[in-house]
C-alpha cells in the first residue's frame, strides 16, 4: 500500500500540467476571439480607373481597432500576386500601379490590427481600359497637366521660330538697303564717266551725229 506523502508527490506534477494546459487554452481561445471580432473590409470600390493605374477605396465597421490594411492584387487567370500593406495609417484607399491595359484584375482588402488580420473582404473585379477608348472618352473640353505642359512647350517653339524667322528677315531687308546704297551712290559716278568719255570721242570739225556736207 503507498503512503500518502508518496501519493501527493505523484499528483503534484499532473496537477501542474493540466494546469498550464488550461492557461495556455484560455490564451489560444482569447487571440481567436479577438481576431474574430476584427471585420473584413466593406464597400471595396475600385475608383480614378486609368490605363495603367486605379485606386481602391473601403470602408471598416466603427470600433475596429484597425492600425494598417493589407491588399492583394492579382490578374484574373493569373497566379501570380502583388502584396501591399501599411501599418501606423488610417488611410482607407490605396493606389495601385503599374497595371497593364485592357487587363483584368482580382482585389481582396484585409484591416491589420494588434492581434493580426481580418478575413480578406469580398473580391472586387475589374478592368483597366484601353488607351484609344480612355482617349475617346475624354471631354473636349477636359485637359491635363500633361497636355497644358506640352501645349506650352509648343507655344515656346513656336514663339522662337517666330522670332528666328524676323531676324533673318531683317538682316536680309537691310542688307538690301545697303546694296541699293551703293547702287545710288555709284549712279552719279557712272553718269559722269559716260559724258565724259562721249566728249573725248567727238570732235570740233565733225559733231558727232553731224552730217558731212561738200563745197559745188
Amino acid at each position: 500500500m503507498a503512503e500518502p506523502g508518496s501519493s501527493a508527490a505523484l499528483l503534484l506534477p499532473l496537477l501542474l500540467a493540466l494546469g498550464s494546459l488550461s492557461v495556455s487554452s484560455v490564451h489560444a481561445g482569447d487571440v481567436c476571439v479577438s481576431d474574430a471580432l476584427l471585420s473584413a473590409p466593406l464597400n471595396v470600390t475600385i475608383r480614378e480607373l486609368e490605363v495603367n493605374s486605379a485606386v481602391v477605396t473601403w470602408e471598416i465597421l466603427e470600433g475596429d481597432p484597425v492600425i494598417g490594411f493589407a491588399i492583394t492584387q492579382q490578374k484574373k487567370d493569373v497566379r501570380m500576386l502583388r502584396f501591399i500593406q501599411e501599418v501606423n495609417t488610417t488611410t482607407r484607399s490605396c493606389a495601385l500601379w503599374d497595371l497593364d491595359e485592357d487587363t483584368e484584375y482580382i482585389v481582396h482588402v484585409q484591416s491589420i490590427s494588434m492581434g493580426g488580420s481580418s478575413p480578406p473582404s469580398q473580391p472586387v473585379l475589374f478592368r483597366t481600359p484601353r488607351e484609344s477608348e480612355k482617349m475617346a472618352s475624354k471631354s473636349p473640353d477636359e485637359v491635363t497637366v500633361e497636355e497644358v505642359g506640352q501645349a506650352a512647350q509648343l507655344r515656346a517653339g513656336e514663339l522662337i521660330i517666330i522670332v528666328v524667322v524676323l531676324v533673318m528677315w531683317a538682316g536680309v531687308i537691310a542688307l538690301f538697303c545697303r546694296q541699293y546704297d551703293i547702287i545710288k551712290d555709284n549712279e552719279p559716278n557712272n553718269n559722269k564717266d559716260k559724258a565724259k568719255n562721249s566728249s573725248e570721242c567727238s570732235t570740233p570739225e565733225h559733231p558727232q551725229g553731224g552730217l558731212l556736207r561738200s563745197n559745188v
